[in-house]
């Protein structure tokens, strides 16, 4: 298998992310005009680097981040945001709250076949993921970008590198942010950690 440069990208700000709501995978929005300047700002920053593909998730948010890339695309499924369940799309209250922040502490915790709402499991996201990377990695090109979601990067970003899951807090993230990991016999390594500077 090839060595590789793979850049992870978090999607651009949506009017949800704005309001402090949860979107999921079962949230299909579209950027809002401050996430349209990141992709804007990202791409800039980007330019200069020749993708040989880029992959996103299936939702339109991680699409439009990447619109301005020429490089050939592909959506994948098995890069969508972590299932929220029946707390996606709701304004937060106290009681939201507390019960994300219990699960995510339940997650720290060891606890990773929990989830919220009847969405899915870090573990369910992880072996999702392992399919679609299986086929990035076979993918012939050596520089690949991927426009994924802030708690999927989290979860993709800890068993990549063979973290446990509980601690997948540690890989901070924002709108638009974006690691670069090298993959050199059959490792992986982070090269640039939550990059932002392009967004200031």
């Amino acid at each position: 298998m090839k060595n590789k440069t793979i850049y992870l990208l978090r999607h651009g700000e949506t009017d949800f992310n704005k309001r402090g709501m949860v979107q999921g995978r079962g949230i299909d929005a579209s950027l809002n005009e401050k996430g349209r300047k990141q992709a804007k700002q990202v791409y800039e920053a980007l330019k200069n680097v020749q993708f040989d593909s880029i992959y996103t998730s299936s939702l339109v948010r991680t699409r439009e981040t990447v619109l301005h890339f020429d490089s050939p695309k592909e959506a994948m499924e098995g890069f969508d945001e972590i299932s929220w369940g029946d707390q996606e799309g709701v304004l937060p209250t106290p009681d939201s709250e507390n019960l994300y922040l219990k699960t995510v502490r339940a997650w720290r915790d060891g606890k990773l076949s929990e989830s919220v709402g009847g969405g899915e499991s870090p573990i369910e996201v992880m072996e999702r993921q392992k399919l679609a990377m299986n086929e990035v990695l076979n993918n012939e090109g050596e520089t690949l970008l991927i426009s994924m979601h802030g708690r999927a990067i989290r979860i993709l970003i800890c068993w990549l590198l063979n973290y446990p899951l509980q601690f997948m807090d540690g890989f901070d993230h924002q709108n638009c942010c974006y690691y670069k990991l090298g993959f050199s016999d059959g490792v992986f390594a982070v090269d640039k950690f939550n990059q932002v500077g392009h967004l200031s």
